[in-house]
């Protein structure tokens, strides 16, 4: 499941509308449609916001944001997978 997917399933869980979703966030209509289809995505406050809105695990959403946001990076690279795991041992060695 990516990013939109995630944000889309969770709304409609909650039978909340865009603009009802928009509103708590401060942001108009369009946007939340356009972060749903996977067109914009959403900053890093807005992921906060939409933890928030959406009652969705605050870490589990920015797991997901971040992912995305490696995988735009990479993607289309022949040697994507290694450098992900060169940027995982950095990660570990760095967190010690």
């Amino acid at each position: 499941m990516i990013l939109a997917e995630l944000l889309r399933t969770q709304r409609e869980s909650k039978e909340l509308l865009l603009r009802e979703v928009a509103a708590s966030i401060e942001v108009d209509t369009a946007l939340i449609s356009k972060i749903e289809k996977g067109d914009r995505k959403p900053t890093r406050e807005q992921i906060d916001k939409l933890a928030i809105a959406l009652d969705i695990e605050h870490s589990k959403l920015l797991k997901f944001w971040l992912s995305e946001k490696i995988y735009e990076d990479v993607k289309g690279e022949d040697l994507a997978i290694e450098a992900i795991k060169l940027t995982l041992k950095r990660l570990k060695i760095e967190n010690k």
